[in-house]
């Protein structure tokens, strides 16, 4: 057979082969998200260290553009000090901003107009300001649980305001480990940092796999995913090898502009699970049931103990 015949029937067969639906699945994408900054110090770096080793992570890893969801309320802190200087870095290295509410407060513990204040206080901090999108995160993604009348009052309150919700899909939980993390340092107890490393990149990538497969199977499709994450020493020390995990693995690393044109920035669930994600909320809106919305793989508990029993190298506790 000629190399001319051979082309011919290549082309020949790559419609036939597609039509028979032999197309290959959707690639995996996700977008990076950190909240709380600028966020106390942890268990290894001073603020001015992390965000330096982040950026490096970032930059030598192929991340052209995160999110970092801004509390302005934090510069108040004593750890806030300089602040300003490291969300400006942040923004020079190619991220975004976006506005995480000024205090940080459970709109479940709130009305609706000081809750709506608080926001607009972010926003003013906010406005003008380069790299700035119009995205809010609630803060504990608290969107007023089963409250639907505040919940919903709320939506209205970012449409009025030209403001989009700056949902996420999976959660990395690192908050958790950062804090397990903070309190084993205090009390001077050694740590395994190869098993929180492998911890913390297990649960990222499990994480999103596990949303990426209840949005094909609810959904019919794979949506761009965004991660929460935090302004963190883990993230610090670790996003890199989370980074190269996820690429292992399949999943392209978008912007987050990318991630949050996607279709399903335009739903607002109706749920009472928004707490649980965009794609969680709108799975139970479609009636999915609660024990298919999470994998307690990755939940609290689970990773609690194995930060004991791996990082800490704890004996399990007897009954």
């Amino acid at each position: 057979m000629t190399r001319l015949l051979r082309r011919l029937l290549a082309l020949l067969l790559v419609p036939l082969l597609a039509a028979a639906g032999h197309t290959a699945p959707a690639k995996k994408r996700i977008a990076l998200t950190f909240d709380d900054v600028p966020r106390m110090p942890g268990a290894f770096f001073t603020p001015e260290e992390r965000t330096r080793r982040l950026l490096a992570a970032l930059k030598q890893n192929g991340v052209r553009q995160a999110a970092f969801f801004i509390t302005p309320g934090n510069l108040e802190q004593p750890y806030g000090k300089g602040g300003e200087s490291r969300i400006a870095a942040y923004v020079r290295a190619g991220h975004v901003i976006a506005n995480h509410s000024y205090s940080h407060r459970h709109l479940s513990e709130l009305t609706v107009q000081d809750y709506v204040t608080d926001l607009d206080r972010a926003a003013a901090w906010l406005n003008g300001r380069p790299g700035v999108r119009r995205w809010y995160r609630y803060p504990f993604l608290d969107e007023a649980g089963a409250d639907v009348a505040k919940r919903d009052a709320l939506r209205a309150a970012l449409k009025a305001r030209g403001l989009h919700n700056g949902y996420v899909t999976s959660d990395s939980n690192d908050w958790l480990m950062e804090a397990l993390a903070v309190d084993a340092k205090r009390a001077g107890q050694p740590m395994d940092l190869n098993a929180l490393r492998d911890l913390y990149v297990r649960t990222v990538v499990g994480a999103a796999d596990f949303s990426d497969a209840l949005a094909r199977k609810t959904l019919g499709r794979s949506p761009a995913q965004v991660i929460l994450m935090h302004e963190t020493d883990l993230e610090a020390m670790f996003v890199a090898d989370a980074v190269k995990a996820l690429k292992a693995d399949g999943w392209e690393i978008v912007t987050a502009d990318a991630a949050f044109a996607d279709p399903i920035a335009l739903e607002e669930p109706n749920s009472i699970r928004t707490s649980m994600g965009q794609i969680a909320a709108m799975a139970d809106a479609r009636g999915v049931p609660l024990q298919r919305l999470f994998d307690r793989t990755f939940g609290e508990r689970a990773i609690s103990a194995a930060f004991a029993a791996q990082v800490l190298h704890q004996p399990a506790s007897g009954r």
